[in-house]
């Protein structure tokens, strides 16, 4: 037997496992798309424990975590999350290398780790970004579950020839695609450029989070947050869509464009209410 065929048989049971899989799944799209190169990118994904307890023995703790940060608020709560240095690309392959099941301590103080993370890997660096986000987005909505990080190309490319502020920002990928004013309402927000990985930009990216679903990083890259992988997906695909037909017509004359009157008219068609201060200003 082949030592690659040794290694699909060896990781064949995990990707049966539906959220592994569904991670596996995700973070190689995300990577066949160029929007995560090397170990660029970073997801987080809200368990329940009784589909985590289906699969693992909830008692059984690998390691445990400490945490720079406290984070009561999602004390007793399960992730799957991304590794740290890890690339997408090798997740279907080797997920219990690159991702881990972790769940936060009673105190919000560290993590246990109860799957994966295997060779001492550790979460995410964003990972105070991702819980920090977590938390704004449980109070706004309680079936939450995603949060999604990725150098999303073209909405990088716009960062660099746009304005940042957020209302013109969201009004322009409006202008872009019909969809756009359905899918994402509430618009887009957008942080001054900040080092990555710090609590920093976790917090700035967090307050935003109380409003938003989806924040810019100028120069870096997208947070998009979601009920489902799918969601948190499709949201971010489709700024990124907008900001791919900005970007192509950007330097050249346009002769006409989705007009505020006709945005208007698309949320009342489809029952969404768009984030004030935007339409006709």
């Amino acid at each position: 037997m082949t030592t690659t065929m040794m290694n699909l048989n060896r990781v064949e049971p995990m990707l049966d496992v539906p959220f592994i899989r569904e991670m596996a799944e995700i973070t190689f799209h995300m990577w066949n798309l160029g929007w995560d190169e090397r170990n660029g990118g970073n997801i987080s994904y809200i368990l329940d424990e009784a589909e985590v307890a289906t699969y693992f023995n909830i008692n059984h703790v690998l390691r445990v975590l400490p945490l720079t940060f406290p984070v009561r608020e999602l004390a007793g709560k399960y992730f799957i999350v991304t590794g740290s240095g890890k690339y997408f690309k090798n997740v279907i392959s080797d997920p219990e290398t690159n991702l881990g099941i972790v769940r936060v301590d009673s105190d919000g103080e560290s993590i246990e780790v109860l799957w994966g993370f295997k060779n001492r890997t550790i979460p995410t660096s964003e990972l105070a970004s991702h819980f920090m986000s977590h938390i704004e987005r449980l109070k706004v909505d309680p079936k939450h579950r995603v949060v999604m990080h990725t150098h999303a190309t073209n909405v990088i490319a716009m960062t660099f020839i746009h304005e940042l502020d957020e209302k013109k920002f969201t009004k322009t990928l409006w202008e872009m695609c019909t969809e756009c004013i359905v899918v994402f309402p509430d618009g887009v927000s957008v942080i001054p450029w900040m080092v990555p990985g710090s609590s920093e930009i976790g917090r700035a990216t967090a307050n935003k989070m109380k409003d938003h679903r989806v924040v810019v990083w100028p120069q870096h890259g997208i947070f998009g947050t979601g009920t489902s992988m799918d969601e948190a997906f499709g949201l971010i695909e489709t700024v990124e869509k907008a900001a791919q037909v900005y970007m192509l017509v950007a330097h050249h004359d346009m002769k006409q464009k989705i007009t505020d009157q006709q945005l208007a008219d698309l949320a009342k068609a489809f029952g969404v209410t768009p984030v004030e201060g935007i339409l006709y200003t």
